[in-house]
Formats: structure tokens, C-alpha cells, sequence
């Protein structure tokens, strides 16, 4: 229960930065939470980044924590994204508006930008797609060859040759809300860490992807030079991501994600697209080769 005696609440419940140790206890509305200053100030210019600064102050409970009247089970997916990076929700979260209005409070702007981005694509999980939405879908693979010196000794370098793969995967398709769930499952990897496709404009229904595997034969910091960046799928229903690269990323469905050419990029549009109600219109340039066409559209019935 929260204290009410001003004696004790000018003593004990004022928060601030110095006076705080890990880990940090939180009553966020009846419910109990344990956690660091680093992960509460992960994004400093919220308003947990304030408090737990000493920029403005709390209160405490009786018991000594830290007391935060709002709803205190939708605290968990906040302090979970603050962990994390990522807004893990499960399949059919009823509570966007409530999670929303927790993340519009606490002024934490990137969990409020997923928060809006899950809503756009809702109507996927309700069903609620609209008949005769239309998916266009191209293909394509450039093989460049590159040079590049390799140090072998002080003075000693080798000039070495090897061939890479673009890959490109242009999107259009006139039910949004899908364009935004492929865009979930799917990550660029960097080696500053992995990061969603957007679409071309806030409210255009088109996506482009491009992505460069690297060969055993490139070296990890020529492919970083040349600011180059892999394709994984990182479906929140079927895989966990763990860092070090695309090959360290492992599907409990399928083993390794890492999208390493056009064929297994389709593979991935059709497992997505057919669960949505698509059905396959026409493929070029071979119908009976799907996985390896050119151009795809489909129709959803």
C-alpha cells in the first residue's frame, strides 16, 4: 500500500538517481518488478529515463519500492522492450490501444512507434484482409566480382578475387498491413546488429530489398568495408535471435534463417502469403518453377 504519512513521504519517497541501487524494485499498480538503472534509463529522454536520473522525482511504497500508479501487467511488455529493443506481443494481443497509451505516457517514442506499426498491421491477425488485394513480386541476382589485398605478413599482400550476390526483392501490394507483417519477419543484418525493412514511404504500398550473402572467401571486414548487409528471417512465432550474424540466427521451424538467395527469399514470400489467404495468379518466367521465377503475382480470394 502506498504510504500516506508526509513525514515519511518527505523522508523516504522522493526517487532519485544517486539514492537508488541495483537491482531497482517497481510497484507499477499492485504489481512487482525487479530490474536495473541501465535498463530503466536505456532511453534517457522517456520519462523512466527522468525519473531514474534524478531529473524529477516518485514516490515509494511502504515496503521501499519504487510506486508507479498505471496498469502494471501492461508494464511487463514495456520494461520487456526496454530489455530488448523489440515489442514481443502474442498472436492476437487484444490491449493495443491500453499498450499504446502506457507507452504514449511514459514517452518512450521508439516503443510507441511499434506500438502504431502493430496496430496498422492488425487486421491481419483478425482476419480482416480485404478480398482481391493484389501482391506483385520481382526477383533478381547480380554477381559482382570484386578485388581486394589481403595482409599476409608486414610487408606481404595478396591481391585475391571473388564473386558476391545482389540480391534484390521489389514489393507492391494494395493491402498495406501485409507488406508491414513481411517487413516483421524479415531483418537486415549489419554488424551493428539486425534492423526491420521499411517501407519506401509512410504510407506507399511498396517495399524494396536488397541484400549481399557473404562467400566463406570475403573476409568479415572487407564485407563490413563495403558496408554490405545479409537477409534473416526473424519471425517472433518460430525463432530466436541471438547476435554474432546470420548464421547464429536458428528457427525452431526451419534451422538456420539467413536468406541466402532469391529461391529460399520466395520460399519465404509464399509461406507468408498463402497463411494470408493469397493464391498464386502468375509466375514468369517458368509456372511449374515457381521457387525460381523472375516476377510472381498473386491474388488474395
Amino acid at each position: 500500500m502506498l504510504s500516506l504519512n508526509s513525514q515519511d513521504r518527505d523522508r523516504d519517497d522522493t526517487v532519485t538517481g544517486p539514492s537508488l541501487r541495483d537491482p531497482v524494485a517497481l510497484n507499477v499498480g499492485g504489481e512487482l518488478y525487479s530490474t536495473t538503472l541501465d535498463t530503466l534509463t536505456r532511453c534517457r529522454e522517456s520519462m523512466l529515463g527522468a525519473m531514474f536520473t534524478g531529473q524529477i522525482s516518485s514516490l515509494r511504497d511502504r515496503q521501499g519500492n519504487v510506486f508507479i500508479d498505471r496498469d502494471g501487467r501492461l508494464f511487463r511488455y514495456v520494461l520487456n522492450f526496454l530489455r530488448s529493443g523489440s515489442l514481443d506481443l502474442p498472436r492476437g494481443f487484444p490491449e493495443l490501444a491500453l499498450l499504446r497509451r502506457e507507452a504514449d505516457f511514459y514517452q518512450i517514442r521508439p516503443l510507441l512507434e511499434e506500438v502504431r506499426r502493430c496496430e496498422e498491421a492488425r487486421p491481419l491477425c483478425e482476419g480482416g484482409g480485404p478480398p482481391g488485394a493484389m501482391l506483385l513480386a520481382e526477383v533478381d541476382c547480380k554477381v559482382r566480382v570484386l578485388h581486394f589485398n589481403v595482409r599476409r605478413g608486414p610487408e606481404n599482400y595478396e591481391l585475391c578475387t571473388c564473386s558476391v550476390r545482389v540480391l534484390t526483392a521489389e514489393l507492391f501490394c494494395t493491402w498495406r498491413a501485409f507488406l508491414l507483417l513481411l517487413c516483421g519477419r524479415l531483418s537486415y543484418w549489419t554488424p551493428q546488429g539486425l534492423s526491420a525493412p521499411q517501407l519506401a514511404e509512410p504510407r506507399q504500398n511498396r517495399v524494396r530489398l536488397e541484400w549481399v550473402p557473404r562467400p566463406e572467401e570475403l573476409p568479415q571486414d572487407q564485407y563490413n568495408k563495403l558496408r554490405y548487409q545479409g537477409l534473416v528471417v526473424t519471425d517472433p512465432e518460430t525463432s530466436q535471435t541471438h547476435p554474432g550474424g546470420p548464421c547464429d540466427v536458428v528457427s525452431e521451424r526451419r534451422g538456420p534463417c539467413e536468406v541466402t538467395d532469391t529461391r529460399s527469399f520466395v520460399e519465404e514470400l509464399l509461406t507468408v502469403s498463402l497463411a494470408e489467404g493469397f493464391r498464386v495468379e502468375s509466375v514468369t518466367p517458368d509456372p511449374a518453377d515457381i521457387l525460381n521465377c523472375s516476377s510472381l503475382r498473386l491474388v488474395r480470394s
